[in-house]
């Protein structure tokens, strides 16, 4: 059992959904969710970085409480809040880094995706199936530090505000009872 500083117990997800941008400012309004950075995981260079993330995936680190949040909850966000069927794309952001991954740290999770990705592809009303990776969790590399708390710090830019900003409209309409009150 992991706990954080303030002796709660604590669990760790990692999730690749594009823009790490925009998951980390999703995922900071949830209610016992203690920290969120975002990094780079999923592949096998040493020390990518923003500009070269060689094989990595833009993914970000969420330790959580899971008794009051659940892994599940935290895949239904994930997966309503990016585009799961579009291979290393999400929107505007072409290429392999945005690609959509889930990085199991154990076989519950594993289970959980995979069981939760089933259903998604069963209830899929127009045939487009997900194509989100499922692996076991290696490596994070923390991003650089001008990537972290990114909406918060630059919320008047243009890419907040056409980007991030609807994407957190939405998750706050469609998941306020999981949100920071």
């Amino acid at each position: 059992m992991i706990y954080n500083k303030n002796m709660k117990e604590i669990e760790t997800a990692y999730f690749g959904g594009g823009c790490f941008w925009c998951t980390e400012a999703i995922f900071k309004m949830l209610k016992a969710v203690d920290e969120v950075e975002p990094g780079y995981a999923g592949g096998t260079t040493v020390n990518p970085t923003y500009d070269e993330t060689g094989d990595h995936a833009e993914t970000i680190k969420i330790e959580y409480d899971p008794t009051k949040i659940s892994y599940e909850n935290l895949l239904t966000v994930f997966f309503a809040t990016h585009d799961p069927t579009t291979p290393n794309q999400q929107g505007a952001d072409v290429g392999p880094q945005y690609r959509s991954m889930v990085l199991y740290t154990s076989d519950s999770q594993r289970e959980k995706a995979e069981k939760f990705i089933q259903e998604l592809n069963d209830s899929s009303s127009n045939g487009e199936l997900v194509v989100t990776e499922v692996k076991k969790f290696d490596r994070f590399y923390l991003a650089e530090d001008y990537h972290r708390n990114y909406f918060a710090t630059h919320q008047n830019t243009p890419y907040c505000q056409l980007v991030i900003n609807p994407k957190l409209q939405k998750a706050k309409e469609k998941f306020n009872t999981l949100l920071e009150q």
